[in-house]
């Protein structure tokens, strides 16, 4: 049965080298200048700087990257490419990824076009990136610092501004604070906020995050919001005596986007030049998870690795010489493990908001 299972992926491989390049097709080519995609974050868009730092929360090794370029795990917390990658080629900077900081295959004159800080399990408090010690989001900063400084070595001061400037910043952060942290009670964050005030807590440290960012450099800086959290397998199967999604999760993530929006739109009309967005993501990414097959999905309630239930990072890994451990086609499931979307869901992800974010700076 491995066998068979190692064939089928072959030859779906084999038939995404050929319809991938169509699909991206049909991806927006943004027509205003980019000069590079800057990302900062965490699971959801981290492209393997974990692979680097001493954690657990990594995904360099089997199942994941099987549909990949060239079938490697990268350190990607999916089947294949995430959002950000999408993006990489929607924005017309002729590379269909976005390489990690850490990663040691990739030097500056790779980043110069675009480069990837995040770090899974992080979040805007720096208590979640502690509990599975992972790169903080103030971290992330200071290798951006780094970066500059590089990049200013390698094309010269003029021109490495001018990359900076004209960039476009992707943030993809702040569902680890609720899930990993304050509803998973592993720090003393529910003690000292309710959920209100820790939902104005993360808003305000997510402020001072932009701020920063602007002053160093940065002007087109989208903010992609929290997707319905509840819905993710992972959380459905500890809701499961409650029946379906945990509604108070997803409560709590739609009173954070509503919080970042206002805070976004105050903070953009202070700080001159500045397109500072919020990239919506939830009601497009519920409508995947609550009406799968629309979409062309077979399942949304659990993901494609083992049972699809409680599996991500190692815990995955252990089905990957499992007859039957992952399940034949990616594409038909949202998840990829029990938090992380497929490649094929990712890519309708990115196109929605290439659409209604991403690709609409300068427009």
């Amino acid at each position: 049965m491995a066998a068979g299972a190692s064939a089928v992926h072959a030859r779906r491989r084999r038939r995404r080298s050929l319809v991938l390049p169509l699909l991206l097709l049909l991806l927006p080519v943004v027509r205003a200048r980019v000069t590079a995609l800057i990302v900062f974050g965490d699971s959801t868009v981290d492209a393997g700087n974990n692979n680097a730092v001493p954690t657990a929360v990594r995904s360099n090794f089997p199942p994941y990257g099987r549909d990949f370029p060239g079938g490697r795990a990268t350190g990607r917390f999916s089947n294949g490419r995430v959002a950000t990658d999408f993006y990489s080629e929607a924005l017309g900077l002729g590379r269909a990824f976005v390489p990690a900081y850490l990663d040691p295959d990739y030097g500056i004159r790779d980043f110069a076009i675009g480069v990837c800080f995040a770090s899974a399990g992080s979040g805007l408090d720096v208590a979640t990136s502690r509990v599975f010690r992972v790169i903080p989001l103030w971290k992330q900063v200071e290798m951006f610092r780094e970066y500059k400084a590089r990049l200013a070595a390698h094309l010269g001061a003029a021109e490495a501004h001018a990359v900076v400037a004209g960039a476009v910043y992707a943030v993809s952060i702040g569902t680890n604070d609720f899930i990993e942290n304050y509803f998973a009670l592993t720090t003393t964050r529910f003690l000292e906020f309710t959920v209100p005030e820790y939902t104005e807590y993360l808003v305000g440290l997510a402020r001072a995050f932009l701020a920063e960012l602007y002053g160093l450099g940065a002007r087109r800086i989208g903010f992609t919001g929290l997707a319905a959290m509840g819905c993710l397998p992972l959380e459905r199967a500890r809701a499961l005596a409650r029946g379906g999604c945990d509604e108070g999760y997803n409560a709590a993530a739609r009173a954070f986007n509503a919080a970042l929006a206002a805070m976004v739109a105050d903070l953009g009309a202070e700080l001159p030049g500045a397109d500072i967005r919020v990239a919506e993501v939830y009601d497009f990414f519920e409508g995947l998870v609550r009406e799968p097959a629309r979409h062309g999905f077979a399942r949304a309630d659990v993901g494609c690795c083992g049972t699809g239930t409680y599996e991500m990072g190692y815990p995955c890994g252990a089905w990957a010489a499992a007859p039957g451990g992952t399940c034949p086609d990616a594409d038909r499931y949202v998840f990829w493990d029990a938090v992380h979307p497929t490649e094929r869901a990712s890519r309708l992800v990115a196109e929605h908001l290439i659409n209604s974010t991403f690709g609409r700076f300068g427009n």
